[in-house]
């Protein structure tokens, strides 16, 4: 993967995301004989790499494959480090143009396409494709105490919990899957539910074990219930029975991600005023409101995160090399 950085370079195409559908986007350009960039703020597929150690997609690995390039997990479900590693494979490879580390501050229309600005360098596109996910930015609890050492919105590694009081808030897979994990490595563990159960999307082969743990009483539950502050060794829980204060080590707050939606208005792209925040672009084409410039993958949705996925946003990556070039044919 090429690393290096000009005072100002010149793309047909620059792709800001290094996830799974950046390189799916990647490929398409490579395969149509666009000279491209992707410019990548972490590390090759960094939220993958944030996501818990030992976790497995929900997803089949063929619906997890881009470019058409076969991905063999060992089982029906591949884990993260599978994931990883068929990504990373794919992208050294193909020797996909990839920098990585590399923070994109700005996105400026400059009369031919856009000059992107980051912490290294300035480049100039005619095309800018947006696939930036949602993992980066959490969805905080605002309460007192949510920025002590204790408090982590990133659940990695369950050993680190041992022996620990931990709660975890949330009702989904993310929370159920922190909740289980660290209980068998044998952390006290107090769930915190907003409604009256663990949530729908619950990964249907988990949410037996789940529910088995919180009738027998090894997982302690608080339903219809929520944090209110977190202090060095307690948390205090609001119930439907009134106010309650246990000994806490930990807090897991299991609240899900938001897109950067304030870059994407910063961009110009405009953003719905609705509940979930939806930005404008055309399903046909993934191109928004300003000409030129795409979105594609999770970052779609808006707030709503659970619309798009990796396996039903591949198709974003063939959607936008269609168009762009549709553009250069007409051109």
């Amino acid at each position: 993967m090429d690393q290096s950085t000009s005072a100002t370079s010149t793309y047909d195409l620059l792709i800001i995301g290094g996830g799974p559908i950046g390189l799916a986007t990647a490929l398409a350009a490579q395969k149509a004989g666009l000279r491209y960039v992707v410019i990548e703020k972490g590390t090759l597929v960094n939220s993958l790499y944030n996501y818990p150690v030992h976790m497995t997609f929900f997803s089949t690995s063929e619906r997890l494959e881009i470019g058409g390039i076969p991905f063999v997990s060992i089982n029906r479900r591949p884990t993260r480090l599978e994931a990883m590693e068929y990504y990373r494979r794919v992208a050294n490879s193909h020797q996909l143009n990839v920098h990585l580390f590399e923070t994109v501050e700005k996105v400026l229309p400059n009369g031919n396409g856009y000059t992107v600005k980051t912490g290294k360098a300035t480049y100039n596109a005619a095309d800018v494709v947006i696939a930036t996910g949602f993992f980066d930015i959490e969805n905080r609890l605002d309460i007192p105490g949510e920025d002590l050492p204790k408090v982590t919105h990133y659940y990695k590694d369950p050993h680190y919990y041992t022996m620990q009081n931990v709660v975890v808030v949330g009702a989904n897979n993310s929370s159920v899957d922190a909740a289980l994990e660290t209980f068998r490595k044998g952390a006290n563990v107090t769930m915190v539910i907003r409604g009256n159960e663990i949530g729908k999307r619950v990964k249907y082969w988990v949410r037996p074990d789940m529910e088995n743990r919180i009738k027998e009483g090894s997982i302690k539950v608080y339903y219809n219930s929520h944090l209110t502050a977190i202090h060095a060794h307690s948390v205090d829980i609001q119930t439907p029975d009134g106010l309650v204060t246990i000994p806490n080590d930990y807090v897991l707050a299991m609240t899900g991600y938001r897109p950067d939606l304030p870059f994407l208005a910063e961009t110009g792209i405009e953003i719905a005023p609705t509940a979930n925040q939806c930005p404008t672009y055309n399903p046909e084409t993934m191109e928004t409101n300003l000409p030129h410039l795409y979105l594609a993958g999770v970052v779609c949705g808006g707030l709503d995160t659970h619309v798009w996925f990796i396996e039903n946003s591949r198709e974003h990556a063939d959607k936008i090399v269609a168009k762009i070039m549709k553009d250069r044919a007409k051109d």
